[in-house]
C-alpha cells in the first residue's frame, strides 16, 4: 500500500488559487512601486510605454506592460557593468552575485541582497523537497560548483535549508572523485545534469568496481539542460541508477529552482508563487494563454519581492506544455514539461524544430545507436532550406559497415516524427566529449574534425 503524498515544503504551494492570486496582486503592487523608485531601467521602460505603476490594478492589467527581453538585459548590463541599469538595490546591500553559463559571450550577472538570497534558498529548498530530498539525507552534488553557476552555491544553499547534508564535490571535481564519494558516502540523492549523471552510471563499474545500482542512490534530481523530461533519457537514468528521477527548472535571472517534479511524476510544479508571477503566452503573438492542462506556450516571469536584480514580464524563451493543474499533497499550482527554448529553435524548410526533440528520437533508438546526437546547424541564423544535418554516434562496438543502414533508419524515424528530411552522418561511439561540468550543447554551429 502506497504512503499518502507528503505536504509541500511550504503551505503556499497548496494555498487555494484565488488566495494566491490575491497575494500576488498585493506583492506586484509593492514590486512596481519599488521599481518606479529604484530601477533606472524600468523607470525608462514604463515611461516610454506611458504606463504608471498605479494603473496596474489587476493581474490582467499586467499585460499592458511591454515584455522584457534577454537582449534588453544584455544591453542593460553593457550600459552599466556589473549588474546593469536594472540593478535596483544599493551596491552596499548586495551580498552575492551569480552568473549565467555565458555560452554566447560574457556571462549575465545577477545580484542578490540578503533578502534575495533567503528567497532563492527558500525556492530552491521547496523544489528539492518536492523532488524527494529530506532532512538528514546525504546529497552528492554533481552540478558544477565553479564559475558562479546557479547550480553550484545556490543548490548548496537550498539543500542545507532543508536540513540535508551537501557533499559538494561538483562536476568540476571529476568523474573519479564523484564516484569514489558515491561509493564511500552512499548518498541517498544525487543532483546534476541528466547527461552527466547518465555518463557517471555507465563508467561506475570501471572506476569503482560497482554498478551504479549498488551505490545506494534512491533519488536523482536533474536539471540545467534538456534530458530530464525526455522519456528515453529518464528511463536510462532510472535503470542505470535504480533510482527515481525528478526534474527541476529555474533560470539565472529569477532564481535557481522554481519548478520541480513531485512523486506523481506528471511534470514540474511551480513552487514559488509568492516570489515570482508566471504567465503563459503565445510565443508568436505574445497573447496570454490560459493555464489549463494541455495548454502550450512560452513562460513569462515577473519578480514579486526581488530587490537587487528584479525583472518585469521577462520572456524566458522556455516553451512548455502544462501537464497538470494541482497535484499531490494538496498542491494547487500548475505543472509543466519544457520541450524547447526560443534560442535553440531551428526552422528547417518551414518546420519549427527543437534539438531536444531530435535527442528524444535518437535516444529512444538505442541500442541500434549509441544515443548521442548533435544537430549541425552550419548556416547563418536559425533558418535553412537544406535538410536537417545530424551527427549520430554508433552503438558501442559497431563499425562503419552498418552506417548506411542505421543512418537510413534514423532519417526515417526523424522524418516520420518531425516532418523534416534529415541527412545523418554516423560517427564512432565516444566521438563527442563525455558530459562534464559544462552543459551539453545539442547544436553545433561548425562541423567538427572527423576521424579519418
Amino acid at each position: 500500500m502506497n504512503a499518502p503524498p507528503q505536504a509541500p515544503f511550504h503551505p503556499n504551494e497548496a494555498r487555494p488559487w484565488p488566495e494566491l492570486q490575491a497575494l500576488q496582486l498585493q506583492l506586484l503592487h509593492g514590486q512596481l512601486r519599488y521599481l518606479a523608485q529604484r530601477s533606472t531601467f524600468y523607470q525608462r521602460k514604463l515611461a516610454a510605454a506611458g504606463i504608471a505603476p498605479e494603473a496596474i490594478r489587476s493581474l490582467a492589467d499586467l499585460r499592458r506592460i511591454p515584455f522584457t527581453t534577454k537582449q534588453e538585459l544584455r544591453e542593460s548590463l553593457q550600459a552599466e557593468p556589473l549588474l546593469g541599469l536594472h540593478r535596483a538595490a544599493d551596491p552596499a546591500d548586495i551580498v552575492q552575485v551569480q552568473a549565467s553559463s555565458g555560452t554566447t559571450g560574457s556571462p549575465a550577472y545577477v545580484g542578490l541582497t540578503a533578502a534575495d538570497r533567503e528567497h532563492w534558498a527558500e525556492m530552491t529548498a521547496r523544489g528539492l523537497y518536492a523532488c524527494g530530498i529530506r532532512r538528514g539525507d546525504t546529497v552528492l552534488h554533481a552540478f558544477s560548483m565553479s564559475k558562479g553557476f546557479v547550480g553550484g552555491i545556490p543548490i548548496w544553499q537550498g539543500i542545507t535549508r532543508i536540513g540535508a547534508v551537501d557533499l559538494p564535490i561538483g562536476a568540476d571535481g571529476g568523474v573519479d572523485r564523484l564516484l569514489i564519494a558515491a561509493r564511500d558516502a552512499r548518498p541517498r540523492c544525487i543532483v546534476g545534469t541528466p547527461n552527466f549523471l547518465l555518463y557517471l552510471a555507465t563508467v561506475a563499474p570501471d572506476l569503482v568496481g560497482r554498478r551504479a545500482t549498488e551505490l545506494g542512490v534512491q533519488r536523482l534530481v536533474v536539471g540545467g539542460e534538456p534530458g530530464g523530461g525526455i522519456p528515453a533519457i529518464r528511463q536510462g537514468l532510472q535503470e542505470h541508477w535504480g533510482a527515481l528521477c525528478c526534474e527541476v527548472m529555474g533560470g539565472t535571472d529569477l532564481g535557481c529552482v522554481y519548478w520541480a517534479e513531485a512523486e506523481d511524476q506528471r511534470g514540474m510544479y511551480f513552487v514559488a508563487p509568492e516570489f515570482i508571477l508566471a504567465e503563459l503566452v503565445d510565443p508568436g503573438t505574445g497573447d496570454p494563454v490560459e493555464w489549463k492542462e494541455g495548454a502550450t506556450g512560452e513562460l513569462v516571469y515577473t519578480s514579486l519581492q526581488r530587490q537587487a536584480s528584479p525583472v518585469l514580464r521577462f520572456r524566458s524563451g522556455d516553451h512548455v506544455v502544462v501537464t497538470a493543474m494541482g497535484g499531490p499533497g494538496g498542491r494547487t499550482t500548475p505543472a509543466i514539461r519544457c520541450f524547447g527554448r526560443t534560442d535553440d529553435m531551428l526552422i528547417v524548410r518551414g518546420v519549427n524544430l527543437f534539438p531536444s526533440a531530435v535527442q528524444d528520437i535518437v535516444s529512444a533508438m538505442k541500442p541500434l545507436v549509441g544515443g548521442v546526437v548533435r544537430v549541425l546547424a552550419d548556416f547563418e541564423g536559425h533558418t535553412t532550406q537544406d535538410n536537417l544535418k545530424l551527427l549520430v554516434e554508433r552503438a558501442p562496438g559497431a563499425d562503419a559497415s552498418t552506417d548506411a543502414q542505421v543512418a537510413a533508419q534514423v532519417e526515417a524515424r526523424v522524418r516520420n516524427a518531425l516532418a523534416v528530411k534529415a541527412d545523418v552522418r554516423m560517427v564512432r561511439h565516444g566521438f563527442f566529449d563525455a558530459p562534464g561540468a559544462q552543459k551539453v550543447a545539442l547544436t553545433l554551429r561548425k562541423a567538427p574534425e572527423f576521424d579519418r
